[in-house]
């Protein structure tokens, strides 16, 4: 199969990729149906849905009128028509399509967690149970583009990073190789707005629960803990250890996270933004913010964005990173759609390309 660029070479216009989605009616899965019918080299093929099957999608979602998405249930043989499949599904449910999909030849982003961790293991003890195909843990490469790009470019299967790994990894990947900073005493602290918790109804999420107060979960044991240690440990060839803790903030998205940093030396804070700014010159997602001007989820909502900025406090020689992200873009389905363009050889920007919406 030609890539995008390959075609450009040829002579040839690329019209479009013939795109699935497994899971189109959660939150991670409409956002993905949101990008994809924009996307202009890209042809949504297949959308289906356990609990809507056989409605068309903007009957379960009228702002979507007009868009002629037809929701049918998941059989094995529909995975024909793809070359990509996008699979938004709840953990432990992605192992047996995407098992489907690479006996087909499908390529693979698949947003839940089934193929974030290097280890079946691992995998067990966070998630509960045993993984449903472990040998298909080596195929997967990690999908965050600024770290992976070169991978991602040549894999089959894509593992969307988590939210939260996605905020904090970003926030702390130029330090790698630097030596000033201990690794073993990080403290990320996160918070995310309630459609990170998908859109199946919980009492964790009803609206009198959630409105008017703000909490911490999953403290000390969040599942997204053993991903953010396993990346960073490979970043920074050691193993890391971290404090991660979680909150739930009373809006429908968005993603803010401090990291506290412990540095070994007195470092200035030119030096550390210098660091960042070199990193991330070339990349369209990730913005340096100037000194003194903080994160704000409002600057990312609607966008694939992440927003970064960093001081050092002098006084108790800690380094400290603010970064947010939409959940649902960046931390979801625009990642997932920037890993499809990056897999294609699209430009890295197609589909991507709306900045946040403010007020």
């Amino acid at each position: 199969m030609y890539n995008y660029k390959q075609l450009q070479i040829l002579g040839i216009r690329v019209i479009d990729m013939k795109v699935g989605i497994i899971g189109a009616t959660g939150y991670t899965g409409l956002q993905l149906v949101q990008l994809l019918v924009r996307h202009e080299h890209a042809e949504l093929v297949l959308a289906t849905s356990q609990s809507y099957t056989g409605k068309k999608l903007a009957a379960v979602y009228p702002h979507l009128a007009g868009v002629e998405v037809h929701l049918e249930t998941y059989e094995p043989e529909l995975l024909d028509r793809c070359e990509y499949l996008f699979i938004a599904l709840p953990h432990g449910l992605s192992g047996p399509v995407v098992a489907e999909a690479r006996a087909r030849g499908v390529k693979v982003i698949d947003l839940g967690a089934d193929f974030r961790l290097d280890e079946a293991e691992v995998y067990r003890q966070w998630y509960g149970s045993a993984h449903s195909h472990p040998e298909l843990l080596a195929e997967g490469v990690y999908g965050l583009p600024e770290v992976n790009r070169d991978k991602i470019r040549t894999a089959c299967l894509v593992a969307n990073p988590g939210c939260y790994p996605t905020s904090a990894l970003l926030a702390l990947a130029p330090l790698a190789g630097q030596h000033f900073c201990k690794m073993d005493t990080l403290i990320i602290d996160s918070k995310s707005g309630v459609s990170g918790a998908g859109r199946k109804l919980s009492l964790n999420t009803h609206f009198s629960e959630v409105n008017e107060s703000f909490s911490a979960y999953g403290v000390a044991g969040h599942r997204h803990t053993p991903e953010i240690e396993q990346e960073l440990s490979k970043l920074f060839g050691e193993t890391v250890t971290v404090s991660f803790t979680p909150h739930l903030v009373p809006m429908t998205r968005g993603m803010l996270t401090t990291i506290y940093v412990s540095l070994v030396d007195n470092i200035s804070e030119d030096r550390v933004r210098r660091l960042y700014q070199e990193y991330y010159q070339d990349e369209p997602f990730v913005t340096l913010l100037d000194p003194g001007q903080w994160p704000q989820t409002k600057y990312c909502y609607g966008s694939n964005k992440c927003f970064i900025n960093l001081t050092v406090d002098g006084r108790t020689n800690r380094l400290v990173i603010v970064s947010c992200i939409d959940n649902l873009m960046k931390g979801a389905s625009g990642q997932a759609v920037q890993n499809f363009n990056i897999m294609a050889g699209l430009p890295e920007e197609t589909g991507l390309a709306n900045v946040g919406i403010l007020p």
